[in-house]
């Protein structure tokens, strides 16, 4: 058992410091900050006053290893365009983004899940083939498309509900609805499929023969054992929230770290874009491993695999 959570957290490591040796790649070898910042009329003697200020006229390895050490000690750096500290931004913009993928979320399981049920329990019938439909109109839709949609429909037609900002719960309807449709029709399909494979199961019609009420036998044999697949898809989809964010504030201006994420990379601004970037990641790496947790409290034969 102990090598099992041992082995998760292993790779979870791992995983946390390939994104981040990744992340530093990319962004120093994408162009000259500096020159971003000042423009193209900056003269020499200014870029390379500030160059040498942000630690950039270091090598890049030198770079690298007081990155990672600031990483590793919990330290994200200094904002080159706000010369504030990184984590400060990040925390004034993150219970935005928190409120709107957990409501997001909510709305998502509410509807997804019950709707797998109830299509898999009507397999082949109409409410199937509804509820089919409404799921790959769900994940098929772009975020930014059915939220410039709820716009047009919900803020300047109908003229009853706030088209960006934030503040009151008339505001987070729409953004959350948006980012919830995906996950949603994500949830009901994976959902209809993990049910659909657990009422074959000889059990369950045991069960049936045995006088087991209809749906005592849905919650409490096919459902639990149709919960790994669907604990997948929900860590899964929790973790990219966060990501899926991104596209969905931009749309309704919600002043959470997706759009900080959006305007640090028009400004180069390369400790927030590092600091936003490693936040994602551990969002999406925590979710997989409380995924694979789950597995080993759901499954006891998977911690056996893992000795």
């Amino acid at each position: 058992m102990t090598r099992f959570w041992l082995i998760k957290l292993l790779r979870t490591v791992i995983t946390l410091w390939f994104v981040v040796s990744f992340t530093f790649i990319v962004l120093r070898t994408s162009g000259d900050p500096v020159v971003a910042l000042l423009g193209a009329d900056a003269l020499p003697a200014e870029i390379e006053h500030f160059r040498e200020l942000w630690g950039l006229d270091r090598s890049l390895f030198t770079q690298y290893v007081s990155y990672v050490g600031q990483m590793a000690t919990g330290q994200f750096g200094i904002s080159l365009r706000d010369s504030r500290p990184v984590l400060e931004i990040i925390l004034e913009r993150l219970p935005a983004t928190v409120e709107l993928g957990l409501a997001a979320f909510a709305i998502a399981a509410v509807i997804g899940i019950p709707a797998g049920i109830l299509a898999a329990l009507q397999r082949g019938k109409l409410t199937d083939r509804v509820v089919m439909v409404f799921a790959v109109f769900g994940f098929a839709l772009p975020n930014f498309f059915l939220g410039i949609l709820l716009i047009l429909l919900f803020s300047l037609y109908l003229q009853v509900l706030p088209s960006s900002g934030t503040g009151t719960f008339l505001h987070l309807i729409m953004p959350a609805a948006t980012l919830a449709t995906f996950t949603a029709g994500t949830l009901a399909r994976f959902t209809r499929s993990a049910m659909l494979e657990v009422l074959e199961r000889p059990y369950m019609r045991a069960a049936a023969a045995k006088g087991v009420p209809f749906w005592k036998r849905v919650l409490l044999h096919a459902l639990p054992n149709a919960a790994i697949p669907i604990v997948t898809v929900i860590g899964l989809n929790l973790g990219q929230l966060v990501a899926g964010a991104i596209v969905v504030e931009s749309v309704f201006a919600w002043p959470g770290i997706g759009r900080l994420l959006v305007v640090a990379v028009s400004q180069r601004d390369l400790a927030v874009v590092q600091g936003l970037v490693l936040v994602i990641a551990v969002t999406m790496v925590l979710a997989n491993l409380a995924v694979d947790l789950l597995y080993g409290l759901l499954d006891p034969r998977i911690r056996e695999g893992a000795k």
